[in-house]
């Protein structure tokens, strides 16, 4: 039998309109008991009779108007509001001015705290300050002079509805946050498990027809080419985003892979940590190899940025110096204390004294591009070469730098 999907929607608010309600109707059997109680003082009960009997078919028939934010509307929430007020209104209407004067209940009594509530979890903190203000003009214009007991009253439901407003706010914040988060933990699932049946077998034949178009040779060759290429960029596609937008072009005349990646100007030195992972991942290919751990590797922003660009540094000279045909591998290990990034490469190697010889012709590629940039990160830059055996270059940078990277 296939699996039914089983959908548990949650919501902070519905308990909210749950209470709601129950308030409602417990404040409104309230308000009849006060009446009943004090029927032989009020000058004209009938006025007290006719508006419970209206309150009373109201609460019972806008009940579904508070089981949820959907339902209760604006013009609703105004309805509700306007019985409220009526009701205090008609107070000296049917109460005898010395029980008004003593502190007597209005008609509406406590019910009227239900209504503005309905405005502080429909619309938050703002909507309930504009109801409880309302309602504290109202009763002061009812009373005639503000009194102790009214103007303490007043105080509390604006105090107590803004506050619940101001929760109820927050709560939906954290309702929207929690949800986006658990769309992201669902994707991170369904990627990592997409990740392993393509590793498993796309990822496979790729790097199976990238080695067998090496060995072949001709037109396997270049499809062995493309087919490592591919390989990849689909590696870096299931690895959850490790690159950030990029921009992808390819130079015909080279036969390479070129990736421009797009880093706001404002973001490029700002103090937050950055993982190295993310601005080394670009410069893998057909003919670079990339090793890097599980974990992120962060580093501040800017020597991350320096780090990477003297990785790119050594990748263009083996281009320029080991040939189109050199192959490439950039190891980077986290130690405890400092970030080590080696660059190696199988092309002829350096002969002895060129670096020297490069220096006093004008070209500081190695000096400046690389030892510049890891001296003023506090680290440093060792080169090994032997003729024949190719060139590495091992790059070391300190997780707490000495001195900060220049701005460009």
């Amino acid at each position: 039998m296939p699996k039914r999907e089983r959908v548990m929607r949650m919501s902070v608010e519905l308990p909210l309109w749950r209470a709601l309600a129950g308030y409602r109707l417990l404040t409104m059997l309230y308000a009849i008991g006060l009446c009943a109680t004090a029927y032989d003082h009020f000058v004209r009960p009938w006025v007290a009779v006719a508006y419970y009997a209206v309150l009373v078919g109201w609460t019972l028939a806008t009940l579904p108007k508070v089981a949820n934010a959907a339902s209760c509307t604006k013009r609703f929430l105004a309805a509700d509001l306007t019985i409220a007020l009526t009701g205090i209104m008609l107070t000296p209407l049917a109460d005898s001015h010395e029980r008004i004067a003593g502190g007597g209940p209005t008609l509406p009594s406590i019910w009227t705290a239900g209504s503005v509530l309905a405005f502080a979890i429909k619309g938050g903190w703002r909507w309930a300050a504009v109801a409880s203000t309302a309602v504290a003009v109202v009763n002061l214009v009812e009373r005639g002079t503000p009194a102790r007991d009214t103007v303490h009253n007043v105080i509390l439901v604006w105090v107590a509805s803004i506050a619940i407003g101001y929760v109820v706010e927050v709560a939906r914040a954290s309702e929207r946050t929690l949800a986006r988060a658990l769309e992201i933990e669902a994707a991170t699932r369904e990627r990592e498990r997409l990740a392993r049946d393509i590793h498993d077998s796309v990822l496979q034949v790729l790097a199976m027809v990238q080695r067998r178009g090496a060995v072949i040779g001709g037109e396997a060759a270049e499809l062995g080419r493309l087919a490592g290429e591919q390989e990849v960029a689909l590696r870096t596609l299931v690895s959850g985003g490790l690159l950030p937008v990029s921009r992808v072009s390819e130079d015909a005349a080279a036969g390479a892979v070129v990736r421009a990646v797009e880093v706001p100007d404002d973001e490029w030195y700002e103090d937050g940590p950055v993982d190295l992972r993310t601005l080394l991942a670009p410069y893998a290919g057909a003919r670079v190899s990339l090793a890097e751990p599980g974990a992120p590797v962060p580093l501040p922003r800017a020597a991350a940025h320096e780090l990477a660009s003297a990785v790119g540094a050594a990748l263009d000279n083996v281009r320029r110096h080991a040939g189109a045909d050199a192959r490439a591998w950039i190891l980077v290990e986290d130690e405890p204390d400092e970030i080590v990034v080696t660059v190696r490469d199988d092309g002829p190697g350096i002969p002895e004294g060129r670096l020297a010889q490069a220096e006093s012709e004008g070209r500081l590629g190695v000096a400046q591009s690389i030892r510049g940039r890891l001296r003023d990160l506090g680290g440093s830059a060792e080169l090994l070469s032997v003729p024949g055996q190719g060139t590495e270059v091992e790059l070391k940078v300190p997780k707490v730098s000495r001195h900060k990277a220049g701005k460009r």
